[in-house]
């Protein structure tokens, strides 16, 4: 039987010494919570949503709850969630007043035909499937104002320059059926155009999760992630090189040299191995496996 495992990350960045801890118990409540759900024997997609959840719901990180806000300071919301054992797929884009946008994308994912829902359609669907929406002030915080204020004025301001801080989340799980599952949901960069999206809804390239090879969920400068398709390359590496660890670096090597990236990405191999790489200062991560007694937390 295989042995469940699970990896998260709540982004990577410049973390400053004065939110480094809320990071650190944030991804590891989450990596618990996935984890809770796997040993009762729940599936690999319930866990990830489980945990993607408990980070969307923390304001700490830049995802639900805590999100950054756009140029004209509203939020827009993106998330994608697959399924390794069947490629199912579910993405959203541009969704506003939704509390917890991988529950969504979920939804479209197992009650639609779609891959990609986005904006207006996209809410539209959430209100047939019954989705609450919420106000602009349950997902922005106090501190997202703040920011947003400060850079309207901010002439020098770009969007790699963001990746001081960019703390998208996600989770990769494997559970004892042996079937992998991939989430990633993001508020996207501060203060971006109205309408702009990155990698994290983007099948492949935000995540990607196949039983055959593994599953990954990238976080960073999305643009440049995009263009590297970096959740799908860091499988690719993973089948050639037979390690993770090692997998996820080369996928970041590509995405340095290539496009001048910056990011990270944490990766499950089929048999439940982690890896995780980051050529930012930190990745807030947190990841258990069958053989461990509590999460692995790392930054």
């Amino acid at each position: 039987m295989p042995r469940p495992a699970i990896i998260v990350h709540g982004g990577a960045w410049d973390i400053p010494t004065d939110l480094q801890e809320a990071c650190r118990i944030g991804v590891r409540r989450a990596a618990e919570a996935g984890w809770e759900v796997l040993e009762k024997g729940g599936t690999a997609r319930d866990a990830v949503e489980a945990a993607i959840v408990v980070m969307e719901d923390d304001e700490t990180f830049d995802a639900g709850r805590g999100s950054f806000l756009n140029a004209d300071g509203q939020v827009e919301l993106d998330a994608g969630f697959m399924d390794g054992a069947d490629l199912q797929v579910g993405a959203v884009a541009g969704v506003q007043f939704i509390r917890n946008p991988i529950r969504l994308a979920r939804a479209v994912m197992e009650k639609s035909e779609h891959v990609l829902l986005i904006a207006e359609g996209a809410q539209r669907f959430a209100h047939k499937m019954g989705f609450p929406l919420c106000e602009l002030t349950d997902l922005a915080v106090p501190r997202e104002f703040e920011r947003w204020q400060k850079l309207l004025y901010d002439r020098t301001y770009s969007g790699r320059r963001a990746f001081v801080r960019a703390d998208t989340v996600g989770c990769v799980a494997l559970d004892m059926a042996g079937h992998v599952a991939a989430g990633t949901s993001t508020g996207g960069t501060p203060n971006k155009m109205p309408g702009r999206v990155g990698d994290v809804p983007m099948v492949g390239c935000g995540f990607y999760a196949d039983d055959e090879y593994g599953g990954a969920s990238s976080t960073g400068w999305g643009e440049a992630i995009a263009k590297v398709i970096l959740a799908r390359l860091s499988l690719h590496h993973l089948a050639e090189l037979g390690d993770p660890q090692a997998a996820a670096r080369a996928a970041i090597r590509v995405l340095a040299d290539k496009v001048n990236g910056v990011g990270g990405v944490i990766l499950l191999s089929p048999d439940g191995r982690p890896g995780w790489h980051h050529n930012t200062p930190h990745l807030a991560y947190a990841y258990r496996t069958a053989d461990m007694a509590e999460p692995v937390v790392g930054l």
